[in-house]
C-alpha cells in the first residue's frame, strides 16, 4: 500500500534502491529532509529514497538531501515499514518530514488458480477481515510458468503462459484489495519454468545427454546464465509493480539441485551465485521507479550453510541485494533436522526460531530483513502429519519472538482455517 502525504511546494515519491553511493549524494545541493517513524515520531536511519533512478539512504538521524535537478518525483520506504508517496509542486527548501507507518505483514500464499476460485478468493479474504492477517502473496507467474492476467510480453504468448487467465483485470483486483487495507506480494517463480523451457529449448537446462532437464515433478527449468531469462522474469516483475503490488517476491531464483547438467557457464560456486545474484541484481535497477519492496525465497537451510547450498542462494550476498529474505521455514523440508533437533516435526517453533536467529547472526542484520514461509501444509516427508492449530500458532510465535517483519503461511490448496491462524 503507498501512503500519501503531501508537504507545501513539495514533490515527493516514495522509492527504493542502494546503487548511488554517499559521496554522490553529499554531491547534492537539495533542500534536507527526514524519514521519521509515523508512530514514534523517530528517525528512521537507512530509509531507502529514490528520484527518478538516483538511489540514496537516510543518514544515522533520517536525513537526505534531495538531488539536484528537476524530479517527477521522490520515493521512500524502510524495513518494517509502509511505503509512501508524497506529492506537491516541489522541494520549495528547508527540512519536512516524511512519515513511514510501521507494518508487518502477515501473508496467505494465492495460487495462479486460487487467486481465480471465486470461493477460495473469498475465503480469504474473510481471514483477514476477522484475523490478523493482513497480505496476500498472490502468484503473477507460478510454478509451471503460467501468467494468470493478460500481459503485454510478446514471448509469455509465444511459448503458452498466457493459455489460462485467471486474474481477467489485474489493476480492478488490485484497487479492491488496497481499499480494504491489504499488503500485496507478487510472487514470481523465475528460473523453474516448464512453459518457458519446453517452448524455448534453447533457454532450458540440459542433461549431458542433450536431453532437456526435468526434475521429481517432470518439469523443466531454464537456464540461470541466459540473460533472454532473466529479461523475461523482469519483464514479469515490472508488470506486477506498474499494476500496484506493493511487494515483488522472488521465488525459484536458484540452480535446481540435481546432479549430470549442462548449463550455459561451468557449474562452479562462484557461477551459480553470479547467477543467481546478477539476476537480483538487474531486477532492482528495472524496478526502481515503482518504488516496490524486493524479497527473494531461499531454502531454510541457506540460513545455516555457510556455502551457497550447491544451488546459488548464498544468504549475504543476497541480502546485500533485496529488501527482505524470505527463509522457507518448513518443518517437513528440514529433513536432516537442525543441531540439536533432529526431528523437526515434534519442533517446529525450534526449526522457525534458530534458524531464524542463525540468519540474523550471520548477516549481522536486523531481524526485520526476515520474513519467513510457515507450513501451514500436511507433512510429506515424516509420515504425514497434519499441520493444524498447534503447529501453525508455535512457528507464528517464534516467527514473532525473533522480530521478522511478519510471516507468511504457505497452503498449496490455498484452504486456510480462521482457527489455525488467529492467536
Amino acid at each position: 500500500m503507498t501512503r500519501a502525504f503531501l508537504f507545501p511546494g513539495a514533490i515527493v515519491v516514495a522509492i527504493f534502491s542502494v546503487l548511488l553511493t554517499p559521496p554522490a549524494a553529499q554531491r547534492a545541493s537539495g533542500p534536507v529532509v527526514r524519514v521519521v517513524d509515523a508512530v514514534t515520531g523517530q528517525p528512521i536511519a537507512g530509509a531507502i529514497v529514490t528520484a527518478g533512478r538516483v538511489e540514496i539512504r537516510t543518514d544515522t538521524t533520517g536525513l537526505f538531501r534531495v538531488p539536484d535537478g528537476p524530479l517527477d518525483g521522490l520515493g521512500v520506504r524502510a524495513y518494517g515499514h509502509l511505503r509512501a508517496k508524497v506529492t506537491s509542486q516541489g522541494l520549495a527548501g528547508g527540512q519536512a518530514d516524511i512519515p513511514l507507518t510501521p507494518f508487518r505483514p502477515k501473508g496467505l500464499y494465492m495460487s495462479v488458480y486460487g487467486i481465480g476460485d471465486h470461493t477460495l478468493r473469498t475465503a480469504a479474504l474473510k481471514l483477514i477481515g476477522t484475523t490478523g492477517v493482513n497480505t496476500l502473496v498472490i502468484d503473477m507467474k507460478g510454478d509451471r510458468g503460467i501468467i494468470p492476467y493478460r500481459s503485454s510480453i510478446t514471448l509469455a504468448s509465444t511459448v503458452g503462459a498466457q493459455q489460462i487467465i485467471t486474474i481477467k483485470d489485474l489493476p480492478a483486483l488490485m484497487s479492491s484489495l488496497h481499499a480494504r487495507g491489504i499488503y500485496t506480494i507478487a510472487r514470481i517463480v523465475v528460473f523453474k519454468d516448464q512453459l518457458l523451457a519446453s517452448g524455448r529449448p534453447d533457454l532450458a537446462i540440459h542433461r549431458t545427454d542433450g536431453s532437456v532437464f526435468r526434475d521429481n515433478e517432470k518439469l523443466s527449468w531454464t537456464d540461470p546464465y541466459s540473460h533472454e531469462v532473466w529479461d523475461y522474469n523482469i519483464a514479469v516483475a515490472t508488470e506486477a509493480a506498474a499494476a500496484g503490488f506493493d511487494e515483488i517476491q522472488f521465488d525459484y531464483v536458484r540452480l535446481p539441485d540435481s546432479d549430470g547438467l549442462v548449463f550455459q557457464e561451468p557449474h562452479t560456486e562462484d557461477n551459480r551465485e553470479a547467477a543467481v545474484n546478477g539476476f537480483l541484481r538487474e531486477a532492482r535497477t528495472a524496478l526502481i521507479p515503482f518504488n516496490v519492496f524486493l524479497a527473494a525465497d531461499v531454502f531454510g537451510y541457506v540460513c545455516w550453510n555457510t556455502d551457497d547450498t550447491g544451488i546459488g542462494q548464498d544468504l549475504p550476498g543476497m541480502a546485500g541485494i533485496v529488501d527482505y529474505v524470505s527463509p522457507m521455514l518448513y518443518p517437513s523440508g528440514f529433513q536432516l533436522g537442525i543441531p540439536g533437533f533432529r526431528n523437526p516435526m515434534e519442533h517446529p517453533h525450534e526449526i522457525v526460531e534458530l534458524s531464524l536467529k542463525r540468519g540474523i547472526e550471520r548477516l549481522e542484520a536486523p531481524a526485520v530483513r526476515f520474513r519467513p514461509w510457515l507450513q501451514a501444509f500436511r507433512d510429506y516427508a515424516f509420515g504425514g502429519r497434519p499441520f493444524g492449530r498447534a503447529e501453525i500458532q508455535s512457528q507464528i510465535t517464534a516467527a514473532e519472538a525473533a522480530g521478522s517483519d511478519g510471516w507468511m503461511l504457505w497452503n498449496p490448496r490455498n484452504e486456510y482455517a480462521a482457527s489455525d491462524i488467529a492467536p
